[in-house]
């Protein structure tokens, strides 16, 4: 499997590994291992594995201490200017093997076709510079780059992001 059967399976299931949203930082640190930034703030728990960032939330009354996954995003963006080994977790390249730093919209929109879910714009969620899909059969939103230099002159970058790359799979 590839890198890019990893984001749409992100996009269709809503899940890394078999973790999604609902479980707990164990259940994610299980998959994902223990190399990670905790950064808790307003009872809060935002842990960054780089390429994976998820937040967790104090669970319902009664389970004090629990905390469970309300959202978690693949920040494919981080890709172009962290290539360090650290950057993927272990276990995503050991399953998926190579992450590339760039990743057209249309190559991911056709494999999400082929699996047989279809892929909107959100109207509501797009802004000038960034437009916003989603995939209907799941929580995810696909984030994907329109105006690489929103507030410059408008000329492109040749090592920086360009029009259509996938900058995250957000799941909420």
């Amino acid at each position: 499997m590839s890198a890019l059967d990893f984001y749409a399976h992100v996009a269709v299931r809503g899940e890394v590994l078999g973790v999604g949203l609902g479980a707990g930082p164990e259940a994610w640190e299980a998959v994902l291992g223990a190399t990670s930034l905790d950064v808790p703030g307003g009872g809060r728990l935002r842990r960054d594995y780089g390429l994976i960032e998820i937040n967790f939330s104090p669970d319902q009354p009664g389970r004090q201490g629990q905390m469970s996954c309300f959202g978690f995003g693949v920040q494919i963006q981080r890709l172009l200017y962290d290539q360090s080994p650290s950057t993927v977790p272990p276990p995503l390249s050991r399953e998926y093997r190579e992450f590339a730093p760039r990743v057209p919209f249309g190559e991911l929109q056709s494999v999400i076709l082929a699996l047989g879910h279809t892929v909107e714009l959100d109207q509501h969620s797009t802004s000038s510079d960034m437009d916003c899909y989603r995939v209907p059969a799941s929580a995810a939103r696909i984030h994907v780059v329109a105006d690489p230099d929103p507030y410059g002159p408008g000329d492109p970058d040749p090592v920086g992001h360009q029009k259509g790359d996938v900058w995250s799979v957000d799941v909420w």
